[in-house]
């Protein structure tokens, strides 16, 4: 038996980054490791620059998700104007930047991706060596040090996370748990309103049959979603096993 601690996700926003090349911020359909330490961080009060609070953070979760809904794209062209780096010059808040002669200010374009109506379960549990406990991020999660976000500032959780600890011998049956419908007065009503599909990605670190016991139908992925230093925006690799499954073979 394992305790897990679960929690969910929902926003009309989100933003799952992966890799941006030139002007493209692409979505993932559903969090990947930064993004949940990095929510969980900002619960605990844990700031970007403190390398070893990152560390012990990092170093004592796993993670699974469950995507109930990926949301429907939506992309947004934006503009940014910053100042041009100058020797000698450091600039500490926005007006500061914005105060700078124009002869030195710069536009910087890119598309941004984003989740529209994304439904997300998210479940956390210790490594051997953890330096945390479930008690205190579940309680992190409930009274937050910073503001919460889903991948950006601008993506303000739209409901409760109502995160709960649990003992299961299967990772599968804390992914299921049910949490309160987010609109109407049923399951059946928030899946209508969310058009949720008919089928359910589950993707988990760990190994290939920890999810239920059962490999088949399971596949892996090297995903660089490690993070290695907030401040220098470094990330690793790591494993990372997914599989759909139908609502017809849901228990």
């Amino acid at each position: 038996m394992t305790e897990y601690l679960v929690f969910r996700l929902y926003a009309p926003l989100a933003s799952w980054g992966e890799a941006a090349v030139g002007e493209s911020r692409p979505t993932a359909t559903y969090p990947g490791r930064s993004a949940i330490i990095g929510l969980l961080g900002a619960a605990l009060g844990v700031r970007r620059d403190d390398d070893e609070g990152q560390r012990r953070l990092r170093d004592s979760v796993a993670i699974a998700i469950k995507q109930r809904s990926p949301g429907s794209l939506m992309r947004d062209y934006h503009t940014v104007q910053v100042p041009a780096s100058q020797a000698k010059v450091t600039y500490r808040t926005r007006r500061e930047e914005l105060s700078a002669p124009r002869k030195v200010i710069n536009t910087i374009l890119s598309s941004r991706d984003y989740r529209c109506d994304g439904l997300w379960t998210v479940a956390v549990w210790l490594i051997p060596q953890a330096e945390l406990t479930l008690e205190q991020l579940e309680q992190a999660l409930k009274a937050p040090h910073f503001p919460l976000y889903l991948g950006r500032k601008s993506c303000p959780p739209a409901a409760p996370l109502a995160p709960r600890r649990e003992v299961s011998a299967q990772l599968r049956d804390v992914l299921d748990a049910d949490f309160p419908p987010l609109c109407g007065k049923d399951k059946g009503d928030e899946s209508r309103t969310l058009r949720l599909p008919e089928s359910a990605l589950y993707a988990w670190e760990g190994a290939a049959d920890a999810l239920d016991g059962n490999g088949q139908g399971v596949e892996s992925s090297e995903a660089w979603d490690m993070p290695l230093n907030r401040r220098r925006w470094q990330f690793g690799p790591r494993v990372e096993y997914r599989r759909v499954v139908r609502a017809t073979e849901e228990r």
